[in-house]
């Protein structure tokens, strides 16, 4: 892979030095990299001992479909390349490598697949060995996960290349690190051992021979490992006494030292993962050296929690999934998400998504007023697009069209467009698609959690009455009046009628009005809603 593949970047000098200070986490993981082949010159001039490629790396494992996480690593892996490739001056070929570990053992049938019972005989084999229960498409459970994988990554535009466990195993890419893993097995153990509880510690092996009678993945201690003849001995499931080669794909190795032979193996440069790993981190790199290799720069990113703060399980099912946000969102808003404080842990539910979308253009508009390529830089627009945001007019935020969708209780974009072209002539689907996929975004989040949640209230005689004189001042405003001058209007309303504090004012104009605790600017709401309609809504719900 060329960095030809990649998102054309600004190399000027501006922003090459503007990225040698950026404070975007992606720039300073980014500078670790770079860090890491700094070397110096005579008379200690700063130079740099490049390799023919920077390889970044990122772990899949197919026991399931791919997932929200996976995107995550995914798309925040790819904003380091990008800044990294602007550090560099897009000089050093990067490679993108997303690793499937398609050669572990089935453990569990997965909730969510068709045809069960087939896969009971065949738990405990590789996945890639596992038939297809969903159909006769692909020659195995493995296969077809992967292709969903690839699919999956293609329907975001990244540029990677993906890497079977099978593949690299059976074809012998991994055998100089496998030979290279018995030799040096005692050392392996003794990094291992301490780690584990006393019973595993009986049984423990680095190495998982594949049973050459059952085909399953055997988790049996070894009888003896010959580092001369590059084999294993072991008792197979019928107890017989069993030699294989080390290579070739008849053993793997167990996942955290299959992790750390991988970084060997490869050469990779730079793979985040969750906390999850955390504990985990200094045994990866620890065992890493001792195959020979450098371990990568990683980046350790938090956990995503539930609505309730818990942490997201697939198995659990809980929190929300990449195809349920991307019923009421854009990818960009996901990537978003992924790119704010990636080392805080947040609540991954539904209730954060209209926030996401209309903070993304929001971040979007400021790339493209700021005036500097150090600004520029530091928003996660730049990071989002690869260094190239879009230019995108979004005259009507993500929530002003949700309480639109409310008080119109519009159910299909047509309707939406009719107070749409009111408020902005110029604005039309065909014109600005963008925002035609928010409206479109804007019914479907309405219809399954703003409108079972709809709880109206009577209004008490104070905001009675208030209504009552907004009603009457707002038919009396000039038909051009902007969104400002009928905001203006709707705080004098509040102060002459004595609420101290006009939160309380806004908080009754959206509990009695629309059913909801909270909402937009009232005066822009009635902007785009229209003047005469925001009249007829408030006396429709003063007679209710």
């Amino acid at each position: 892979m060329t960095n030809s593949a990649f998102p054309s970047l600004d190399i000027s000098s501006e922003y090459v030095e503007a990225a040698k200070v950026s404070k975007a986490w992606p720039f300073e993981e980014a500078r670790k990299i770079v860090k890491r082949y700094e070397k110096r010159g005579p008379g200690g001039a700063l130079d740099y001992n490049w390799p023919d490629e920077v390889l970044f790396e990122t772990g899949y494992g197919p026991s399931g479909l791919p997932h929200i996480g996976t995107f995550g690593e995914v798309a925040r892996t790819s904003m380091v390349i990008n800044a990294f490739r602007l550090l560099t001056e897009d000089k050093v070929n990067v490679r993108l490598l997303c690793f499937s570990d398609d050669m572990d053992g089935m453990r569990k049938i997965p909730d969510n697949v068709p045809n069960k019972d087939m896969l009971e005989a065949h738990l405990g084999k590789p996945l890639t060995q596992v038939p297809d229960p969903f159909s006769n498409e692909y020659p195995s459970f493995g296969e077809h996960n992967n292709a969903r994988l690839c699919a999956f990554l293609d329907q975001f535009g990244f540029t990677y290349e993906f890497a079977s466990s099978t593949e690299y195993y059976q074809s012998g890419k991994f055998d100089e690190l496998l030979l290279r893993c018995a030799e040096k097995y005692d050392e392996i153990m003794g990094a291992m051992l301490p780690t584990l509880g006393e019973e595993r510690r009986a049984t423990y092996s680095p190495f998982l021979p594949i049973s050459p009678t059952t085909g399953r993945v055997l988790y049996v201690p070894m009888k003896s490992v010959d580092a001369k003849a590059g084999t294993v001995t072991f008792d197979d499931e019928d107890g017989s006494e069993t030699t294989l080669p080390i290579t070739g794909g008849h053993v793997k190795l167990q996942w955290k030292p299959d992790f750390s032979m991988r970084w060997a193996a490869l050469d990779v440069d730079f793979e985040m993962y969750g906390k999850d790993h955390q504990n985990n981190s200094n045994l990866y790199d620890k065992m890493c050296r001792i195959m020979g290799g450098r371990a990568p720069e990683h980046f350790i990113y938090e956990l995503f929690l539930d609505d309730k703060g818990e942490k997201i399980s697939k198995s659990k099912g809980n929190g929300i999934t990449m195809e349920q946000w991307l019923t009421y969102a854009s990818p960009e808003s996901l990537s978003l998400f992924m790119f704010t404080k990636p080392k805080t842990a947040k609540r991954l539910f539904f209730d954060v998504i209209p926030k996401q979308v209309d903070e993304y253009f929001q971040h979007l508009g400021g790339y493209h007023k700021a005036e500097d390529a150090k600004t520029r830089l530091n928003s996660p627009a730049w990071h989002i697009h690869g260094g190239n945001p879009p230019v995108i007019d979004m005259p009507i935020s993500f929530s002003m069209l949700l309480n639109l969708v409310s008080a119109a209780n519009a159910s299909d974009k047509a309707t939406l467009w009719g107070f749409i072209s009111q408020y902005d002539a110029n604005a039309t689907p065909e014109n600005n698609p963008k925002l035609d996929e928010l409206v479109g975004y804007a019914i479907s989040y309405f219809e399954d959690f703003v409108k079972p949640s709809k709880s109206f209230r009577a209004p008490t005689d104070q905001e009675r009455a208030a209504m009552e004189d907004l009603a009457n001042r707002l038919s009396a405003m000039p038909e051009d009046a902007d969104g400002e001058a009928l905001q203006t209007e709707v705080f004098t309303v509040g102060k002459d009628h004595g609420f101290e504090n006009l939160r309380e004012w806004f908080q009754a104009l959206y509990q009695v009005l629309l059913g909801q605790d909270q909402g937009p600017r009232f005066g822009s709401f009635t902007a785009l809603y229209g003047k005469d309609a925001t009249v007829e809504m408030i006396k429709d719900a003063l007679a209710r």
